[in-house]
């Protein structure tokens, strides 16, 4: 604790927003805090990374022309088509690579069934990546229209409409005042309920708007109940809850484990965790507070500008 009785980052637990509207320009695909990451993970000459958010595995790319040529990295993703992507852009860096489509949650099993060596580096890359939001068809985007759906992964699970009708009313302003900050979540969630179905993106984005009348927000109205909607629809928290305990009980003797998170909820989950695990004596915390990003990459990746970094060593 410092003298005036806070955590030295306790001030880093203020929301902390993603980019506050979408942006109609391209995303770039620039892995967020490149170079920061890998100077925390440190990878060796014949480093194993797992990497259990793999995007468009800008990162492992990165990590594995650090680390040199017997390295191998071992990646994971709830999505699909981020699985699909990323076994194409990785393609020329052959059997140094393997991929699997599953949660971050699910490592220790998938590792477990297939073998893997126990990983030196483990990264988590968390939230949205930029093709999900570009595509209107999934759902999370409250400037696209496409359907209420905002599953990682297609195959599983309710869609938001889904959950928007079966989530009673009290349940449901809960998790989106939770999870997305949101100071309208009852009149948003008592608005909704009277509209329903709610099957598109615009229809719930004009719901809120409606909701808001003329309040002012420093964000887009909608930003916060997508936000929130996406994180239940995923069971966001508590899987990286579980997969950062999972990651640090697989970590090879000095290994390093990181985790890059966007907002308050998904930060406060990972300092919890690494600190905890800290406390049993399972590593060493690297990162007193976070590493942020800096002003050049802020500019170049609007992504980047809520990103925070903390990692970990194995003892």
């Amino acid at each position: 604790m410092s003298p005036s009785g806070r955590d030295d980052d306790e001030d880093d637990d203020d929301v902390a927003e993603a980019p506050d509207d979408e942006p109609e320009q391209v995303f770039t695909h620039a892995p967020v805090l490149r170079d920061e990451v890998l100077d925390l993970l440190a990878p060796g000459p014949d480093a194993v990374l797992y990497d259990l958010t793999l995007g468009l595995g800008g990162h492992v790319r990165a990590f594995l022309e650090r680390a040199g040529p017997g390295a191998r990295a071992f990646g994971l993703d709830a999505d699909p088509l981020a699985v699909e992507r990323s076994t194409a852009a990785l393609a020329d860096l052959g059997a140094r690579v393997t991929l699997a489509h599953a949660s971050l949650r699910e490592v220790g099993r998938v590792a477990r069934e297939r073998g893997w060596p126990a990983p030196t580096a483990v990264l988590m890359d968390l939230g949205l990546s930029s093709p999900q939001i570009e595509e209107a068809a999934r759902g999370f985007s409250y400037r696209r229209e496409g359907p209420l759906d905002m599953r990682f992964d297609p195959t599983r699970g309710p869609t938001a409409a889904e959950l928007l009708l079966a989530l009673p009313s009290a349940e449901l302003a809960e998790r989106v005042e939770v999870l997305g900050d949101e100071p309208l979540a009852g009149e948003i969630v008592k608005l909704i309920k009277r509209r329903l179905p709610v099957e598109t993106t615009t229809q719930l984005a004009a719901i809120v708007l409606e909701a808001y009348g003329r309040r002012s927000s420093r964000v887009h109205p909608a930003r916060r109940t997508f936000q929130a909607l996406r994180m239940l629809v995923n069971d966001e928290l508590a899987a990286i809850e579980e997969g950062l305990w999972d990651a640090v009980e697989l970590l090879a003797p000095g290994g390093r484990a990181a985790a890059i998170s966007f907002h308050s909820g998904e930060d406060r989950v990972v300092k919890e965790v690494l600190r905890n695990a800290a406390r049993r004596g399972l590593v060493k915390v690297l990162t007193r507070r976070p590493v942020r990003p800096t002003e050049t990459e802020c500019l170049h990746n609007q992504r980047a500008r809520s990103a925070k970094l903390r990692g970990v060593e194995r003892v």
